[in-house]
């Protein structure tokens, strides 16, 4: 069987990615394996290592992969109408569909209690954070503060997330959504 040339080899591990991005955000870093990402990507085990040095590796990537989508959704929202940006993302974090497609979602409401956990790995965990500086970092810029009210709005946002997935089904859920929607309307 002939080896797969370089523009299959980039198509194969921009699948890899984009699967694991998914995979870590739905199952955390714990359950994700090495042959269920392969095979969500459908590809088999035995080349995970021509792409990867190790699962720690693949997860870092991931983690990166998912941040700049967040990343590029959120200047998206920014190009298209600046003004009312924070509002619109808002909306779309604080709603039903992230609530219940954590798979598509933000790593930092997905990953939050997995990279908590002692065992994480160093890259993966520094590769979070820098994560939630970038979040707060653009949080920031879009109410125009210095910092500190970006983090209580992020603290709000991830917060009403991981409560609203606990109580999925419960109207407790919706609750939560809706609360911190209303009390980050106003962003003074």
């Amino acid at each position: 069987m002939p080896r797969a040339s370089r523009e299959q080899r980039a198509v194969h591990h921009d699948r890899i990615i984009t699967e694991a991005a998914r995979l870590v955000r739905e199952l955390g870093p714990d359950g994700v394996t090495v042959p269920g990402v392969m095979a969500a990507a459908g590809l088999t085990p035995g080349g995970f290592y021509k792409h990867f040095e190790s699962k720690d590796d693949l997860l870092v990537q991931a983690d990166d992969a998912a941040i700049r989508t967040r990343a590029d959704r959120l200047a998206a929202l920014v190009a298209d109408d600046p003004a009312t940006a924070r509002e619109r993302f808002l909306d779309t974090y604080l709603s039903t569909a992230h609530r219940d497609h954590p798979g598509r979602g933000c790593p930092t409401a997905a990953l939050a209690v997995d990279v908590a956990r002692p065992g994480v790995a160093d890259a993966v965990r520094d590769r979070y954070v820098d994560g939630v500086r970038e979040l707060v970092g653009t949080l920031a810029t879009l109410r125009d503060d210095d910092g500190p009210a970006a983090l209580a709005d992020l603290a709000t946002m991830v917060g009403a997330v991981l409560l609203a997935r606990a109580t999925s089904g419960d109207e407790l859920s919706e609750g939560f959504l809706t609360a911190a929607r209303a009390r980050l309307a106003d962003p003074s």
